[in-house]
């Protein structure tokens, strides 16, 4: 069963970013590949193309023609074949791989598409500009929902900080939130700005009796100044 929740967070999380950053800031390309990866951990369905004008434009993902594939010379029936979707394979690759089944792009007809920093990109990266040939840099899920509390409360946008947030501290990699400077902006913004009263808790967050008997869930949801 698809994680619907966690799709539309990451779609809607990507275009609020967009719409934040400065044009030609490089930071969205980190920002979305990190939330990919998040994304990734889930049992989500292949979500991209909602966002893909953004994802185009900050250079997370690269668009070519379907000739412009390294193995389309070696293979050109195969590639002449691809009527539809497809993620494609490299070789001794097997659909099956975990967490991989992208990495050697996909295609919907008639284009190649490549996400930065995965096997085809690498393939690729001579066809690229120089800034394009970098990979993106590791960012954690709570360095972008910082960023994510600071261009909500921007935009108008709390019920998706408060969506967020209810995933809760472990999902988001805080496990010890004293002296985490980052935890402590996002968890004060949700505060100030009543965010959690804007929307119903979903499925993450666990009963009140639960979130008592945790010091860490206590300090992420009992929002006393």
């Amino acid at each position: 069963m698809s994680e619907h929740l966690i799709e539309d967070l990451v779609a809607d999380t990507v275009l609020l970013l967009d719409a934040h950053a400065p044009a030609g800031d490089p930071r969205p390309r980190d920002w979305f590949a990190a939330l990919y990866h998040f994304q990734d951990g889930f049992d989500c369905s292949f979500t991209r193309f909602r966002v893909m004008d953004a994802l185009l434009g900050r250079r997370h993902t690269y668009r070519f023609d379907l000739d412009r594939h390294p193995d389309h010379a070696e293979r050109p029936a195969y590639f002449a074949g691809l009527r539809e979707f497809t993620a494609l394979r490299g070789p001794g690759g097997s659909p099956e791989d975990d967490g991989a089944w992208l990495e050697d792009g996909y295609v919907d007809p008639p284009h190649l598409y490549c996400d930065a920093g995965s096997a085809l990109w690498r393939r690729m990266a001579a066809e690229l500009e120089p800034a394009d040939r970098v990979p993106p840099a590791r960012v954690s899920p709570l360095d972008v929902l910082r960023v994510v509390a600071v261009a909500a409360v921007e935009r108008g946008d709390l019920p998706l900080l408060a969506d967020w947030y209810n995933l809760g501290p472990r999902l988001l990699g805080v496990l010890d939130p004293e002296g985490d400077v980052r935890a402590e902006e996002v968890r004060e913004t949700v505060r100030r700005t009543g965010a959690l009263e804007t929307v119903e808790p979903h499925g993450y967050r666990p009963p009140d009796d639960l979130i008592a008997d945790d010091p860490v869930d206590a300090w992420w949801w009992h929002l006393t100044p």
